[in-house]
Order: C-alpha cells, then structure tokens, then sequence
C-alpha cells in the first residue's frame, strides 16, 4: 500500500509562505501533488496533518485537505482493483489528469488536437456537435460515468426535435460522444466498464445514403458547354477529378507540377495517406495546357491556393481549401444549366459519377485500387451504391420487361 501524507514542503515561496502537497510514497519512492495552497510555517500541525487554529480559514483548508486526500486514495484504490500499475507516479498521474476528467475538459483537448494535426474539416464540424452536446446540458459539465446509454438515447431524440437534422446528422453527434469517451478510456480517466456504446449499450450504425453520379452523356455535355472563366475553372476543377477516378477536389486542389512525370500523376491521397499513380489521359492534359504559366506559386498547378504564403500550415491550407470548393460549387449550377443537365451537381458528385459509369464493369480489386480504399469491403459498400444490373434483371423476370 502507498503512504499517503499531507505536508508542508520546505522550500517557501517569495512572501515566506510554504506549500501544502500530497506526498505518496510506495517502494521507496516519492511523488508530489500540489494543493495550491500556501500558509506559513507556525499555522501546520505536521504531526496531526492540519492546520492549526491560528490560521484564520483553517476549518475551510483542513475539509479541503481531507476531501484531497480522500481522492488521491480512491485512486490508488481503483488502479488497484484494476490491476493497474500503482507506483507513487502514476497513483500523482491519474489523479493530475482526472482533474481533466470531465466531458468537456476532454472535448476541449480532443479540438486542440484535431487543430495542432491540421485536421481542419474534422475540427470545424466537430467542434458544433460537442457545443450542441453542451446546449442539451444546459451548459453544465458531466462525469463520463454520467454519460448512460439513456441519456444518449434522449440526446439523440432532443436532436431530432429541435432542429431538421437527417438520421446521419444525429449519429455523426453520437460518434463525436464515442471518439471522446474512448480517449478518456484511453487516458485512464474512467474505467470501460462505464462506456455506454456497443453491445448492450448504443450500437452506432449509419443509414444506408443516396448517392448519385452522372451519366455519361451528361459528362459528355458537360465537356462541350460553352461556359465564361468563372464556371470553366469550376469544370475543369470537376472534370479533372472525374479523369482520375474520382480524386478528392482537396487532392486536386494541392496538385504540383512536380506530381506529373512521364505521362503519369504521381500523388498521395491526402485523407489516408495512400500513393500510388494513374496515367495522365488526353483530355486531362487538355486542361492542364490552360493553366500552364511561368514560375507558378508553390509550383502548383491550379492556382487556388496561391493566396497562402506556404502550404506547411495543415489547418489553415484546409480552411482555405473549403473556401475555395464553395466558390467552385457555387458556379457549377451554371454549368449544369449550359450543359442541360438537372442533377444537384457539386465537386463530391465527381466521385460518385466515376462510380456510377464504372458500375460492374471494372473488377473491385481495381476499382479499390483507384479509388485508394484501405479495405476492399469500403470498396463493395461504395460501388453497391451504383450496381442495379442483378436488381433490375431479378424485378424483370417477375413482372417482365
């Protein structure tokens, strides 16, 4: 068992005062938590661990010493009944960070993380869950043990009833919760035996979503439309992402000149950082003549990103990156209209339009490949979205053609 004890350190701080710390030793070893709190020499007891009377909040101190205390071994306790290493620096540890134990104290962190890894689009559309977590709270902090599958349930149902959110909206918020309570979990803040996600508690599982992609007749007129500067680059930006497989627009967006060699691209998908490289065709290289110029910023080839100084800066590249697709998905409602075409069209639709001209045509093992999936069962989840071939032949053969 660690010794546990209330003193009065010897070193004192510029007015004279010294401080009061929690001293746990076990094996011979020391650590030290410290009270906050400083007082002089004359007002402590050290045999009886108080202060003494002649200090004029000692009653007020000393509950605050005993509360103190008590914490730091109900610790010790639950590293113990955990099996856990107990030494005196990790029993100091555990209770230093479960000073940060609370939800929003590890929400908190969990933000300056995504902003210190420059995980822009992450932080900016986390961040309004966790505050809408903290409105349906009434503003106040919660425990994690406090966080039950009931209460989630009733988060998720205040959701619903106040604002218009879709069914992946409010499981988005639910797997905000989940991120956060497993990196309290993580950090030996609350025991798993209070998480309140997967089996018998909240299963998270998201609705099956609608995606759509263009024919290839529509991209066809997409490619002839006679179009002004503004809403050309928005098709180019587009097209561009089509002829490679349906590249992220914040992919193509960082595209350097340096990336194409030898006919080929050679680039790294900036989501999961996986490479690899696709033959440069005809009508790619056709866009890319309208953007050749002399010593291009950055050496990059679209110059959307020009405007930064440096790209090194992750969160503030993002930031401007969405910046940039809004203005481009503003101007392509133009071009669906010069192209006739009567589809909601955005840069993510690129993707999808691969997808749907690939179909059944191109083996998944292929398909995985080009689309830079990690696993093949992303890739059959992804393309099932536009295979209707066994699901149109088996309604004919019922009702016939």
């Amino acid at each position: 068992m660690a010794s546990l004890k209330i003193i009065l350190r010897k070193k004192a701080a510029p007015d004279g005062t010294y401080p009061l710390v929690i001293r746990i030793t076990k094996d011979r070893k020391t650590s030290i938590i410290s009270l906050g709190h400083y007082i002089d020499e004359k007002d402590w007891d050290n045999k009886h661990q108080r202060i003494k009377k002649s200090h004029p909040n000692s009653t007020r101190l000393n509950n605050m010493l005993s509360k103190k205390l008590s914490e730091v071994s109900d610790k010790f306790i639950e590293l113990q009944t955990n099996n856990t290493d107990t030494s005196s620096r990790t029993v100091t540890n555990a209770f230093k960070s479960a000073k940060d134990g609370t939800f929003f104290k590890q929400a908190a962190i969990y933000l300056r993380q995504l902003q210190e890894r420059g995980k822009f689009n992450q932080h900016s559309a986390d961040a309004p869950r966790v505050e809408r977590f903290r409105e349906f709270l009434n503003g106040s902090d919660i425990n994690f043990q406090e966080i039950t599958p009931v209460l989630i349930k009733r988060f998720k149902a205040w959701l619903k009833g106040t604002r218009t959110i879709t069914e992946r909206t409010a499981i988005n918020h639910l797997v905000v919760i989940r991120t956060i309570f497993n990196q309290a979990i993580a950090s030996k803040l609350v025991d798993a035996k209070y998480y309140p996600f997967g089996k018998g508690g909240i299963v998270i599982k998201f609705p099956d979503s609608l995606k759509v992609g263009l024919t290839i007749e529509e991209v066809n007129r997409m490619e002839q439309a006679e179009l002004d500067k503004l809403p050309n680059h928005a098709r180019n930006l587009w097209l561009f992402s089509f002829y490679f497989a349906g590249m992220r627009i914040s992919d193509v967006l960082r595209l350097k000149w340096s990336d194409f060699q030898n006919d080929r691209l050679f680039y790294t998908m900036g989501k999961n950082d996986k490479g690899g490289s696709l033959k440069v065709s005809s009508k790619a290289l056709i866009i890319l003549e309208q953007y050749k110029r002399p010593n291009p910023k950055h050496d990059l080839v679209f110059p959307d990103l020009e405007k930064l100084d440096n790209l090194t800066d992750g969160f503030t590249v993002q930031s401007y990156i969405k910046a940039r697709i809004k203005a481009s998905n503003e101007q392509l409602p133009n071009v669906a209209k010069a192209a006739k075409i009567d589809k909601d069209l955005t840069m993510h639709i690129a993707r999808h339009t691969f997808g749907n001209i690939s179909g059944d045509k191109i083996p998944l093992q292929m398909l995985q490949k080009l689309y830079r999936h990690s696993s093949i069962t992303t890739t059959i989840g992804y393309q099932a979205n536009f295979i209707h071939k066994d699901a149109d032949d088996a309604l004919d053969s019922v009702i016939g053609v």
